[in-house]
């Protein structure tokens, strides 16, 4: 047996989850048979001591009566459960003739005041209390005051009816709390569940800029050495390099990307790769150009270091992206990157290549490092446009925000 199995044994059968054992109505726990026992033995010797006060002044057959009785209205106390209005309101018919039913009518109103609203407990309290003070004259006690019995009855009543009404509220307080931790639990998987998927969106982006740029080139300097495989020595040898070169960096990229997926402390050196910025732009265009690309820059900003390093690092990616595109989709034409802009006005970036010479082949997949620059200028708190031209080339042209 498990510990929440045994958990479940201790807790009331309206507390254990219905259909927890196959049926809509959750059978009785340990703790409810303890419960069920208890009162079945209270209400009886509440029975025994009323039957043996009223032996003394009643006659043979009203004894046997209220034995009968009493064993009845004791018996019918496994009943509660399942119908406790009706079953009180039988007890405070029968305890009017019979008071040896007065310990089950409790145990039965006990019941209603746990299970039931507080309007039908009520008029049940109302009922037993009306009951009590008929029988005080149709079965009255010669040892006690008729006022005394009364009064005793409805004190009786009210202390039974006000702690089945306090088990009522802790018993809906427990429920309330055990509601609240559930839905706190969901709205926590959920929360997990959006940050892991924004987590993935954000990698899909940064593997989309990085790999996508060094792939490009890879696939540019292989197609030269497919079809060019009589150029000269130093070609080769010049297209071999950059491969070389772009095959390291893209492994190197590829690692910082899934070191992020890893737990801390799991990289093995211990440190990250510095994260590029608007410093690193000419590199960039210097690495392009190597490829073969013709690439010009033109920029206004003296000093690249005094750009944020989230702003140098969206201008740098979204360079990097448009760069791509271009060898992907105009290759062989001449690209340029204008980059304007100075603190408190923001910071301006614009990439135009026209239009190919001839056909160029579609790619797969073409256009989701463009959704990804749109989002990462959002992030960023700017704004990217993107299109073609009336004379068949492409322009890009995002803005973002350099504070004074």
């Amino acid at each position: 047996m498990t510990r929440t199995d045994r958990q479940r044994r201790l807790l009331p059968s309206h507390l254990v989850e219905p259909g927890a054992s196959g049926t809509a109505r959750p059978r009785r726990t340990v703790r409810d048979w303890i419960v069920d026992i208890s009162l079945f033995l209270l209400a009886s010797l509440v029975g025994l001591v009323a039957a043996d006060a009223a032996a003394e002044y009643s006659s043979e057959p009203v004894i046997l009566f209220d034995q009968l009785a009493g064993a009845a209205a004791c018996c019918a106390l496994w009943l509660r459960r399942r119908w406790p209005t009706g079953l009180a309101v039988a007890l405070s018919l029968v305890s009017v003739g019979a008071p040896v039913a007065g310990g089950a009518l409790l145990a039965s109103l006990f019941s209603v005041a746990v299970r039931r609203p507080f309007r039908e407990v009520a008029w049940l309290g109302a009922l037993a209390v009306a009951a009590s003070t008929v029988q005080v004259f149709v079965r009255p006690d010669p040892t006690l005051n008729a006022g005394v019995s009364a009064v005793l009855g409805f004190v009786l009543i009210l202390l039974v009816t006000a702690w089945g009404m306090l088990v009522r509220s802790r018993r809906q307080l427990v429920e309330a709390l055990r509601e609240r931790a559930r839905r706190a639990e969901a709205e926590a998987e959920l929360r997990a569940a959006q940050a892991q998927r924004l987590a993935r969106e954000s990698i899909a982006r940064e593997m989309h800029d990085v790999l996508a740029h060094r792939l490009t080139l890879l696939s540019v300097h292989a197609g030269a050495l497919e079809f060019r495989p009589d150029a000269p020595p130093e070609q080769i040898a010049r297209a071999a390099g950059v491969i070389r070169d772009s095959a390291h960096e893209a492994l190197q990229d590829l690692r910082e990307i899934i070191g992020v997926l890893r737990a801390p402390g799991e990289n093995g050196d211990g440190g990250d790769r510095p994260q590029p910025t608007l410093a690193t732009l000419g590199a960039l265009i210097d690495e392009s150009r190597e490829a073969g690309a013709d690439v010009v820059l033109d920029t206004t900003v003296d000093d690249p270091a005094t750009v944020p390093a989230a702003t140098g690092r969206t201008v740098y990616r979204i360079a990097q992206e448009a760069l791509t595109n271009a060898r992907k989709h105009a290759p062989g034409t001449k690209v340029t990157v204008t980059v304007r802009g100075r603190p408190g006005e923001g910071l301006t970036i614009g990439v135009h290549n026209p239009a190919p010479a001839g056909p160029v082949p579609h790619v797969p997949g073409s256009g989701q490092g463009l959704i990804g620059l749109t989002e990462r200028a959002a992030l960023a708190g700017g704004g990217i446009e993107h299109g073609p031209d009336p004379d068949g080339g492409f322009t890009l042209h995002a803005w973002l925000p350099w504070p004074s």
